[in-house]
């Protein structure tokens, strides 16, 4: 359908329901327009053609703090905040997008795909997409796309993944039939991480945004993760997902998170096997002082965390699936607190006065037991960035005045769980 009757689209019934299911109630006029401006910029820039809508959200780690990496367990969701797309097939070799929210411009030529000497930036990533689609054997074509995203940077919530899925989900309608799986976007996101950016990211972030609502994934076998989808909805809780940004750090923590896997697959080594999910933790009690000895005190504590953080998030599950919902608030406290002790990665060593993850965690902890309800942990890599809370309605807006009257004004973001991950949303209204 064209502008016009995209924009009537947007106005009906049904389309109010999706948003609602994807935003909330309380979002809903607010996303038809911004969907209508979307379209009309479209329209602007590339002419009444043909189009479609896309929406692509952004990602919360529950539980499982690097886990996927040895081959673990997580559980993790999507969020309300997301990347939105309108976009057309142009009958070319010539990928076109419009990037409003960073201010960019480009195209993309099928017939020259190579990466850029420097490896970094959205054309990269853009081309690494495409040549992973040809790689996993997918098929690609010419588009035009204008997109717009909300998705948090530097806030662990995968901006950079929710983008990905989003140009997927395109490709995918487009030139594929909608046939491919989550688990092949997820893999084509990957590739264009780890080829084109030198980055070496696993699957988690691009699972939880291409999947959508709550799932849990289990990395024993990398080349096809189980995916579960848990049916659990937080809002009949009354309790709200809080992400705070404790500020970023001056450090290059580049060393700081290549540790993390390196230092379990170490202890892994020891076994004469490649990562901690081929190990168990009684075979590493059991040769304590030998593993020690080779791979070092940290490692080992590293390697415990893996294993007691994926017995966690099998309770987590069972708790929801149970309606336990205290039990599921302890264990998260208990995933936090193993990140901070066990995992050691809420600052880095090589910056240790500056600890601004370790300080919104005290801070929350304090708030929380004076309370006596809720919950909190750490909230993706670590070292420096953000913190996940988990807390009652009756207290959110008390807890995010109180946090960022010490942290710094719009440092704590609110969010919900949304059942749907990247799609057209044409397909679902």
């Amino acid at each position: 359908m064209k502008a016009e009757e995209t924009l009537r689209l947007l106005k009906t019934e049904g389309a109010r329901k999706v948003l609602a299911k994807l935003y909330g109630e309380d979002q809903v006029e607010e996303n038809i327009r911004r969907y209508s401006s979307l379209t009309g910029k479209f329209k602007e820039t590339y002419g009444d053609k043909e189009i479609l809508i896309f929406t692509s959200p952004g990602r919360t780690e529950i539980s499982g703090n690097h886990t996927d990496h040895n081959h673990g367990k997580v559980l993790a969701g999507s969020i309300n905040l997301d990347c939105v797309g309108i976009a057309a097939v142009n009958g070319s070799t010539r990928v076109n997008i419009v990037s409003e929210t960073f201010n960019q411009k480009f195209t993309i030529d099928l017939n020259h795909m190579e990466p850029s000497k420097d490896k970094a930036g959205t054309e990269d990533l853009v081309r690494g997409l495409l040549k992973g689609f040809e790689e996993h054997g997918y098929k690609t074509g010419g588009f035009d796309a204008y997109i717009t995203s909300n998705v948090i940077s530097s806030a662990g919530v995968s901006s950079s993944a929710a983008f990905e899925m989003l140009l997927c989900s395109m490709i995918n309608k487009f030139f594929n039939d909608n046939q491919m799986s989550t688990v092949a976007y997820a893999h084509v996101g990957k590739y264009a991480e780890n080829v084109y950016w030198d980055k070496a990211s696993g699957l988690l972030d691009q699972m939880a945004c291409a999947v959508g609502g709550l799932i849990t994934i289990d990395f024993k076998d990398p080349s096809a993760p189980v995916v579960e989808k848990i049916d659990f909805d937080f809002a009949s809780q009354d309790h709200s997902l809080i992400i705070v940004q404790t500020g970023r750090g001056h450090a290059d923590l580049s060393a700081d998170y290549s540790s993390v896997p390196s230092e379990m697959k170490k202890v892994a080594e020891f076994f004469g096997k490649e990562v901690c999910a081929q190990v168990t933790e009684e075979q590493v009690i059991e040769n304590l002082k030998e593993v020690r000895a080779y791979a070092g005190d940290r490692s080992v504590m590293r390697a415990l965390h893996f294993f007691e953080e994926n017995k966690r998030v099998e309770a987590e599950v069972a708790a929801l699936k149970e309606g336990r919902f205290q039990d599921f608030l302890s264990d998260i406290t208990a995933s936090g607190n193993s990140s901070w002790k066990w995992l050691q990665n809420c600052y880095t060593n090589s910056s240790f006065q500056e600890q601004g993850i370790s300080v919104a965690l005290a801070l929350t902890e304090l708030y929380i037991a004076r309370k006596k309800r809720g919950a909190c942990r750490i909230h993706g890599g670590g070292f420096a960035g953000v913190i996940m809370a988990m807390l009652p309605n009756d207290i959110t807006d008390e807890y995010i005045s109180y946090i960022e009257k010490a942290l710094g004004e719009g440092s704590a973001y609110r969010m919900s769980i949304r059942p749907y991950g990247a799609v057209c949303v044409n397909d679902v209204i």
